[in-house]
C-alpha cells in the first residue's frame, strides 16, 4: 500500500509539473506575439495626424475632400482607423479655426493641417504656442520650425485647362468663377486666360468672384448669368461654391440636352459631379494633387523626417498638378494632344505662365 501510495503521489507531482511547464510555454508564446505586433505597429499607434477644414466642409467636392482622402490613404497604408490615428475637424465659420485647432493639439495630435490660406493667421499663432506639435499649412505660407507650407503651381494646371476651353468653346465666350478674390485665386485666373489666349487671343473671359467657398447659390446665380449671355465653357476655382456651377449646368442640360455647355473642374477629377443622365458636363478638371502632397508630409513625419520650416511646392514637374481626361467623348485625343503639347512647352522653359494679373497683361502683350 505505501508503494502504491508513493507511485501515486509520483504521478500526481509529474502532472502538476508537466501541467506547469505547458503554462508557462504557453504563456511564453503569448508574450512574444504581443511584442512582435507592438513592434509591427508601434511607429504608426504612436502616431496621429488631424486637418481642420476651411469653410468649404470636408466635403466639397473638392479642395478640402482631396485633402482628406490623402490622409484616409495615409492612415489606411499605417492601420489606422478614423479617431484612433486621424481625424478632421470640421469649421463651419472662421470662428472656428481656432478652437479647432486647439482640440486637435489638446487630444494630442502630432502632425495637424491646415487646409486653406484663410487658417493662416491662426494656425502662425497656435503653431508658435505650441512648438511641440507639427503643423502644415496647404496653399501659403507659415514661418515657424514646427510648421512647412505647401504650395502648388494652380496657374500651370489652369493655363492647361484653359487651352482646353478655347478648343472647346463654340462660342469664344469662357467664364471664370473665383471663391475669395485673393492672390492664390488669382493664380487660377490668371493662367486660365492665359492658356485660352494662348489658342486663340480674341477669345472674351468673363471673371466673377463669388466671395465664399462654400456658398452654392451664389455659385449658381453667377453661372446662369454666364450661360445667360452665350458663355459656354465655365472654369471654377471657388471650392464648395461651385457646386453650384455643376448644378446651374446639369439644370440647363437637362432643358436642353443638345446644348453645349461645359463646366471645368478643380483641384479634383470633379467628373461624377457633372453627370446627368446620359450626359457629362464636365469638360475636364484641374487637378492640384492635394491628397498627395498631404499624404507624403504626413508619412515624412511619421518616420521622423518632418521639413518643418521648410516650403514645399508642387508643379507639373513634381507630378502635383495636372488635367482630367475622363470625359473622353469631350476631351477628345486632338485636344489632349494640343493639351499635352503646351504641358511639355511650360515643362521645357518655352512658356512661362503668369501667376498675377499684372504678369497676365505682360504674357497677353507678348502674343
Amino acid at each position: 500500500m505505501k508503494k502504491l501510495g508513493f507511485l501515486l503521489v509520483l504521478f500526481l507531482g509529474l502532472g502538476l509539473l508537466l501541467a506547469a511547464c505547458g503554462g508557462e510555454e504557453k504563456e511564453t508564446d503569448k508574450g512574444n506575439n504581443d511584442k512582435g505586433d507592438k513592434a509591427s505597429s508601434e511607429e504608426s499607434s504612436d502616431f496621429s495626424v488631424g486637418m481642420v477644414t476651411d469653410i468649404g466642409g470636408v466635403d466639397d467636392k473638392s479642395f478640402n475632400q482631396s485633402a482628406w482622402e490623402g490622409i484616409k490613404a495615409f492612415g489606411e497604408q499605417n492601420g489606422m482607423t478614423q479617431g484612433n490615428g486621424f481625424d478632421y475637424a470640421q469649421s463651419n465659420d472662421k470662428a472656428d479655426y481656432v478652437p479647432n485647432l486647439t482640440r486637435l493639439v489638446r487630444d494630442e495630435y502630432d502632425l495637424i493641417f491646415g487646409i486653406g490660406f484663410e487658417l493662416k493667421e491662426d494656425l502662425q499663432a497656435i503653431a508658435e504656442q505650441y512648438s511641440d506639435t507639427n503643423f502644415a499649412l496647404v496653399d501659403d505660407i507659415v514661418e515657424a520650425p514646427n510648421a512647412v507650407s505647401i504650395t502648388f503651381k494652380e496657374h500651370q494646371g489652369s493655363f492647361l485647362v484653359g487651352v482646353a476651353a478655347a478648343l472647346k468653346t463654340e462660342t469664344n465666350k469662357l467664364g471664370f468663377v473665383g471663391g475669395i478674390d485673393s492672390p492664390l485665386i488669382n493664380k487660377f485666373e490668371a493662367g486660365f486666360i492665359a492658356g485660352a489666349k494662348s489658342v486663340n487671343p480674341d477669345i472674351e473671359v468673363e471673371v466673377q468672384y463669388a466671395e465664399s467657398f462654400g456658398d452654392p447659390a451664389k455659385g449658381k446665380t453667377i453661372a446662369a448669368s454666364m450661360y445667360d449671355s452665350g458663355i459656354d465653357v465655365i472654369y471654377h476655382a471657388s471650392g464648395g461654391t461651385g457646386n453650384g456651377v455643376f448644378n446651374q449646368a446639369k439644370d440647363i442640360k437637362q432643358n436642353d440636352p443638345d446644348r453645349q455647355i461645359w463646366v471645368i473642374g478643380v483641384d479634383r477629377d470633379q467628373h461624377d459631379e457633372g453627370q446627368i443622365g446620359d450626359h457629362n458636363v464636365t469638360l475636364t478638371s484641374m487637378i492640384k494633387r492635394v491628397d498627395v502632397a498631404v499624404e507624403e508630409v504626413s508619412t515624412m513625419a511619421l518616420n521622423g523626417e518632418f521639413p518643418g520650416g521648410e516650403k514645399l511646392e508642387f508643379g507639373i514637374e513634381e507630378d502635383g498638378i495636372g488635367f482630367a481626361t475622363t470625359n473622353e467623348e469631350a476631351m477628345t485625343e486632338e485636344i489632349v494632344g494640343t493639351v499635352n503639347e503646351y504641358l511639355d512647352k511650360i515643362l521645357n522653359g518655352e512658356v512661362e505662365v503668369p501667376q498675377t494679373r499684372e504678369e497676365l497683361e505682360t504674357f497677353l502683350g507678348s502674343l
